[in-house]
Protein backbone atom coordinates (compact mmCIF):
# COMPACT_ATOMS: atom_id res chain seq x y z
CA UNK A 1 0.00 0.00 0.00
CA UNK A 2 2.80 2.15 1.22
CA UNK A 3 4.59 1.60 -2.39
CA UNK A 4 1.44 2.00 -4.63
CA UNK A 5 1.32 5.57 -2.57
CA UNK A 6 4.88 6.36 -3.66
CA UNK A 7 4.50 5.53 -7.11
CA UNK A 8 1.08 7.48 -7.35
CA UNK A 9 3.01 10.77 -5.43
CA UNK A 10 5.66 10.13 -7.58
CA UNK A 11 3.72 10.01 -11.59
CA UNK A 12 1.71 12.77 -10.49
CA UNK A 13 4.81 14.90 -9.72
CA UNK A 14 6.04 14.28 -13.76
CA UNK A 15 5.09 16.70 -15.99
CA UNK A 16 2.36 15.67 -18.63
CA UNK A 17 4.33 14.62 -21.86
CA UNK A 18 3.55 16.96 -24.86
CA UNK A 19 3.71 14.20 -27.09
CA UNK A 20 0.84 12.12 -25.07
CA UNK A 21 -1.34 15.60 -26.35
CA UNK A 22 -0.78 15.54 -29.52
CA UNK A 23 -1.48 11.58 -29.73
CA UNK A 24 -4.62 12.01 -27.50
CA UNK A 25 -5.63 15.38 -29.83
CA UNK A 26 -5.10 12.64 -32.62
CA UNK A 27 -7.08 9.54 -31.91
CA UNK A 28 -9.49 10.63 -28.78
CA UNK A 29 -11.81 12.96 -29.71
CA UNK A 30 -13.37 13.35 -26.63
CA UNK A 31 -10.14 14.88 -25.17
CA UNK A 32 -10.24 17.75 -27.10
CA UNK A 33 -13.57 18.35 -25.87
CA UNK A 34 -12.39 18.65 -22.04
CA UNK A 35 -12.54 22.16 -20.06
CA UNK A 36 -9.15 23.03 -19.03
CA UNK A 37 -9.96 21.76 -15.44
CA UNK A 38 -11.13 18.71 -16.74
CA UNK A 39 -7.96 18.00 -18.85
CA UNK A 40 -5.57 18.73 -15.93
CA UNK A 41 -7.40 15.75 -13.90
CA UNK A 42 -7.79 13.51 -16.91
CA UNK A 43 -3.98 14.17 -17.71
CA UNK A 44 -3.16 13.31 -14.13
CA UNK A 45 -5.52 9.90 -13.89
CA UNK A 46 -4.13 8.50 -17.26
CA UNK A 47 -0.30 9.32 -15.86
CA UNK A 48 -1.03 7.70 -12.10
CA UNK A 49 -2.98 4.80 -14.22
CA UNK A 50 0.12 4.09 -16.44
CA UNK A 51 2.79 4.26 -14.81
CA UNK A 52 1.17 1.88 -11.18
CA UNK A 53 -0.24 -0.87 -13.29
CA UNK A 54 1.99 -3.82 -14.93
CA UNK A 55 1.35 -3.90 -18.74
CA UNK A 56 2.56 -7.24 -20.70
CA UNK A 57 2.20 -7.45 -24.19
CA UNK A 58 0.13 -11.10 -25.58
CA UNK A 59 0.08 -12.60 -29.02
CA UNK A 60 3.21 -10.72 -30.22
CA UNK A 61 1.88 -6.87 -29.26
CA UNK A 62 4.49 -4.60 -28.40
CA UNK A 63 3.91 -2.55 -25.71
CA UNK A 64 5.81 0.73 -26.55
CA UNK A 65 4.63 4.10 -24.78
CA UNK A 66 1.67 5.09 -27.52
CA UNK A 67 -0.31 2.15 -26.93
CA UNK A 68 -0.26 2.51 -22.72
CA UNK A 69 -1.19 5.68 -22.80
CA UNK A 70 -4.22 5.19 -25.68
CA UNK A 71 -4.99 2.32 -23.47
CA UNK A 72 -4.83 4.13 -20.49
CA UNK A 73 -7.26 6.74 -22.05
CA UNK A 74 -10.36 4.59 -21.72
CA UNK A 75 -9.64 4.00 -18.29
CA UNK A 76 -8.84 7.44 -17.35
CA UNK A 77 -12.13 8.71 -18.67
CA UNK A 78 -14.35 6.68 -16.13
CA UNK A 79 -12.40 7.55 -13.22
CA UNK A 80 -10.82 10.83 -13.58
CA UNK A 81 -13.48 12.14 -10.96
CA UNK A 82 -13.25 9.03 -9.13
CA UNK A 83 -11.56 8.80 -5.84
CA UNK A 84 -7.88 7.87 -6.14
CA UNK A 85 -8.35 3.92 -5.11
CA UNK A 86 -11.05 3.22 -7.64
CA UNK A 87 -9.06 0.69 -9.48
CA UNK A 88 -7.77 -1.18 -6.38
CA UNK A 89 -8.18 -4.49 -7.55
CA UNK A 90 -6.42 -4.03 -11.02
CA UNK A 91 -2.86 -5.13 -11.29
CA UNK A 92 -2.43 -6.14 -14.96
CA UNK A 93 -3.21 -4.68 -18.12
CA UNK A 94 -2.63 -7.32 -20.84
CA UNK A 95 -2.76 -6.37 -24.34
CA UNK A 96 -3.34 -8.21 -27.80
CA UNK A 97 -3.11 -6.78 -31.21
CA UNK A 98 -6.52 -7.81 -32.17
CA UNK A 99 -8.94 -10.13 -31.54
CA UNK A 100 -7.84 -13.12 -29.62
CA UNK A 101 -9.16 -16.71 -28.55
CA UNK A 102 -9.47 -19.10 -25.80
CA UNK A 103 -8.09 -22.54 -26.30
CA UNK A 104 -11.15 -25.33 -26.23
CA UNK A 105 -13.78 -22.16 -26.53
CA UNK A 106 -15.75 -20.89 -29.59
CA UNK A 107 -15.49 -17.32 -30.52
CA UNK A 108 -13.54 -14.58 -30.98
CA UNK A 109 -12.53 -12.37 -27.85
CA UNK A 110 -11.97 -8.51 -28.13
CA UNK A 111 -11.93 -7.86 -24.23
CA UNK A 112 -12.22 -9.42 -20.43
CA UNK A 113 -11.70 -8.50 -17.04
CA UNK A 114 -11.12 -10.63 -14.40
CA UNK A 115 -12.01 -10.99 -10.50
CA UNK A 116 -8.05 -11.60 -9.51
CA UNK A 117 -7.17 -8.31 -11.39
CA UNK A 118 -6.32 -8.57 -14.47
CA UNK A 119 -7.77 -6.44 -17.86
CA UNK A 120 -7.20 -8.27 -21.26
CA UNK A 121 -8.02 -5.77 -24.02
CA UNK A 122 -7.36 -6.41 -27.84
CA UNK A 123 -5.91 -3.37 -29.37
CA UNK A 124 -7.66 -2.86 -32.67
CA UNK A 125 -11.17 -2.79 -30.07
CA UNK A 126 -9.00 -0.17 -28.45
CA UNK A 127 -8.76 2.38 -31.22
CA UNK A 128 -12.17 1.38 -32.77
CA UNK A 129 -13.94 2.53 -29.42
CA UNK A 130 -11.69 5.57 -29.61
CA UNK A 131 -12.10 6.38 -33.17
CA UNK A 132 -16.30 5.46 -32.90
CA UNK A 133 -17.16 7.66 -29.99
CA UNK A 134 -20.91 8.31 -30.78
CA UNK A 135 -21.68 4.21 -31.74
CA UNK A 136 -22.08 3.15 -27.81
CA UNK A 137 -19.72 0.33 -28.06
CA UNK A 138 -16.33 1.26 -26.84
CA UNK A 139 -14.53 -2.27 -25.26
CA UNK A 140 -12.37 -0.57 -23.25
CA UNK A 141 -14.72 1.33 -21.54
CA UNK A 142 -16.74 -1.71 -21.07
CA UNK A 143 -13.76 -3.43 -19.87
CA UNK A 144 -12.42 -0.85 -17.05
CA UNK A 145 -16.26 -0.50 -16.10
CA UNK A 146 -15.99 -4.01 -15.35
CA UNK A 147 -13.12 -3.11 -13.36
CA UNK A 148 -14.65 -0.38 -11.02
CA UNK A 149 -17.82 -3.15 -10.63
CA UNK A 150 -15.29 -5.90 -9.20
CA UNK A 151 -13.70 -2.85 -6.92
CA UNK A 152 -15.95 -4.36 -4.02
CA UNK A 153 -15.35 -7.83 -4.57
CA UNK A 154 -18.04 -9.08 -6.83
CA UNK A 155 -18.90 -8.75 -10.73
CA UNK A 156 -22.46 -7.81 -9.78
CA UNK A 157 -23.55 -4.39 -11.29
CA UNK A 158 -22.73 -2.27 -8.73
CA UNK A 159 -19.40 -0.52 -7.71
CA UNK A 160 -18.39 0.80 -4.62
CA UNK A 161 -20.71 4.25 -4.47
CA UNK A 162 -19.62 7.28 -2.46
CA UNK A 163 -22.54 7.00 0.51
CA UNK A 164 -24.24 4.28 1.96
CA UNK A 165 -27.80 6.08 1.02
CA UNK A 166 -26.72 5.69 -2.80
CA UNK A 167 -27.17 1.84 -2.92
CA UNK A 168 -31.17 1.46 -2.69
CA UNK A 169 -32.11 3.78 -5.67
CA UNK A 170 -28.98 2.67 -7.49
CA UNK A 171 -30.15 -0.73 -6.89
CA UNK A 172 -34.00 0.10 -8.09
CA UNK A 173 -33.14 2.14 -10.75
CA UNK A 174 -30.86 -0.37 -12.51
CA UNK A 175 -33.19 -2.83 -11.96
CA UNK A 176 -35.93 -1.68 -13.68
CA UNK A 177 -33.71 -0.51 -16.44
CA UNK A 178 -31.87 -3.75 -17.04
CA UNK A 179 -35.63 -5.70 -16.71
CA UNK A 180 -36.65 -3.18 -19.48
CA UNK A 181 -34.00 -4.28 -21.65
CA UNK A 182 -34.38 -7.45 -21.43
CA UNK A 183 -38.31 -7.34 -22.18
CA UNK A 184 -37.32 -5.07 -25.48
CA UNK A 185 -36.08 -8.64 -27.00
CA UNK A 186 -34.50 -7.46 -30.46
CA UNK A 187 -35.93 -3.80 -30.44
CA UNK A 188 -33.58 -1.13 -31.15
CA UNK A 189 -32.55 0.84 -28.28
CA UNK A 190 -29.89 3.01 -26.59
CA UNK A 191 -28.54 0.19 -24.47
CA UNK A 192 -26.74 -2.46 -26.50
CA UNK A 193 -28.52 -6.07 -26.40
CA UNK A 194 -25.74 -7.48 -24.56
CA UNK A 195 -26.34 -5.66 -21.47
CA UNK A 196 -29.58 -7.83 -20.96
CA UNK A 197 -27.03 -10.61 -20.52
CA UNK A 198 -26.83 -9.95 -16.70
CA UNK A 199 -26.53 -7.16 -14.28
CA UNK A 200 -22.72 -7.00 -14.37
CA UNK A 201 -22.91 -6.64 -17.90
CA UNK A 202 -25.74 -4.22 -17.86
CA UNK A 203 -23.25 -1.71 -15.86
CA UNK A 204 -20.76 -1.54 -18.59
CA UNK A 205 -23.47 -1.70 -21.55
CA UNK A 206 -25.11 1.63 -19.65
CA UNK A 207 -21.72 3.06 -19.07
CA UNK A 208 -20.74 3.16 -22.78
CA UNK A 209 -23.91 4.57 -23.61
CA UNK A 210 -23.66 7.30 -20.43
CA UNK A 211 -20.22 8.13 -22.13
CA UNK A 212 -20.65 7.70 -25.71
CA UNK A 213 -24.63 8.55 -26.20
CA UNK A 214 -25.36 10.77 -22.74
CA UNK A 215 -28.17 12.94 -24.66
CA UNK A 216 -29.87 9.82 -26.26
CA UNK A 217 -29.43 7.97 -22.67
CA UNK A 218 -30.50 10.95 -20.49
CA UNK A 219 -33.86 11.35 -22.86
CA UNK A 220 -34.98 7.79 -23.26
CA UNK A 221 -33.48 6.50 -19.23
CA UNK A 222 -33.27 9.49 -17.05
CA UNK A 223 -32.99 8.06 -14.11
CA UNK A 224 -30.69 5.60 -15.42
CA UNK A 225 -29.00 9.01 -16.25
CA UNK A 226 -28.97 10.24 -13.00
CA UNK A 227 -27.57 7.52 -11.29
CA UNK A 228 -24.69 6.86 -13.31
CA UNK A 229 -24.04 10.92 -13.52
CA UNK A 230 -24.30 10.54 -9.75
CA UNK A 231 -21.59 7.39 -9.30
CA UNK A 232 -19.21 9.04 -12.18
CA UNK A 233 -19.38 12.55 -10.96
CA UNK A 234 -19.96 14.10 -14.52
CA UNK A 235 -22.59 15.35 -16.31
CA UNK A 236 -21.51 14.42 -20.51
CA UNK A 237 -25.11 15.25 -21.33
CA UNK A 238 -25.18 18.33 -20.25
CA UNK A 239 -21.50 19.35 -22.00
CA UNK A 240 -22.91 17.82 -25.19
CA UNK A 241 -25.83 19.69 -25.25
Amino acid sequence: MCFAWWCRRRALKDPFPEPWRVLLRAKAPFYAAFSDADRARFEDCLKVFLRTKEWTGAGGMSLDEPVKVLVSAGAARLAMHLPANAYRRLGEIVVYPSHYVHEGEDGVILGEANQWGTVVLSYDAVLSGLANEGDGHDTSLHEFAHALDVADGAFDGTPALAKFSAYAPWARVMSEAFLDLKAKGQRRTVLRKYGATNEAEFFAVATEAFFEKPRSLRQKHPELYEVLAAFYRCDPAGKAS
